[in-house]
């Protein structure tokens, strides 16, 4: 590997946009993508990180990821490495501003990824009682916020089945990768920065 390329190692929840842009911007970048169900599950999440992170050892490395486990920025510092800016995906995707008013407004944000793989996620957290699984989404939100990219896929039929279980409307948001880029960006020029000082 040459010492300007990077390799990524994240949530492979915008696996495909982030692919694109590496793509459009020639970036010297290669991708380690984990399960974005990961979330869910802190104890899975450490391992699974770690076990990436140990992968690219060797290399420069920069992790795609927010604020998704409570020990984040501890690991990557044990590791050396640091990760993009922003909460999570959401507010990556759609910026800080525009996450926090839909946030604020009750919105459930709803990728492609997470709703063809929703059934398995949802039944291994919240177990199969729909009433149960109705009362902890209505006890923070109010719609569901369905973002779609460029690169995503027809989720249209998940993301009904999703709002009749849940009894929570749909609405539907088309958005760029303006966001994404600028956030990738930043950490690539970080990263390059972090090297020089050393």
């Amino acid at each position: 590997m040459s010492p300007s390329t990077l390799s990524l190692v994240g949530c492979g929840i915008l696996q495909k946009e982030v692919g694109y842009l590496i793509a459009k911007n020639h970036w010297s970048l290669t991708t380690d993508f984990l399960p974005s169900s990961l979330h869910i599950d802190f104890k899975r999440l450490a391992c699974a990180l770690q076990a990436g992170l140990s992968r690219h050892s060797n290399e420069q490395t920069i992790v795609f990821y927010g604020a998704c486990h409570p020990r984040m920025d501890s690991m990557l510092h044990e590791a050396h490495t640091l990760r993009t800016l922003g909460q999570n995906c959401i507010e990556m995707l759609l910026g800080a501003e525009e996450f926090n008013r839909e946030l604020a407004q009750g919105a459930y944000f709803l990728l492609d990824d997470w709703a063809h793989n929703w059934d398995a996620v949802i039944a291994k957290t919240f177990g199969s009682n729909i009433a149960v699984i109705r009362d902890i989404f209505h006890d923070q939100h109010r719609y569901l916020l369905c973002l779609r990219t460029p690169q995503s896929g027809d989720f249209s039929q998940e993301a009904a089945h999703i709002s009749a279980m849940l009894d929570l409307p749909v609405q539907w948001r088309d958005v760029t990768l303006d966001h994404l880029e600028s956030v990738l960006q930043t950490a690539i020029k970080r990263k390059s920065d972090s090297q020089h000082v050393r």
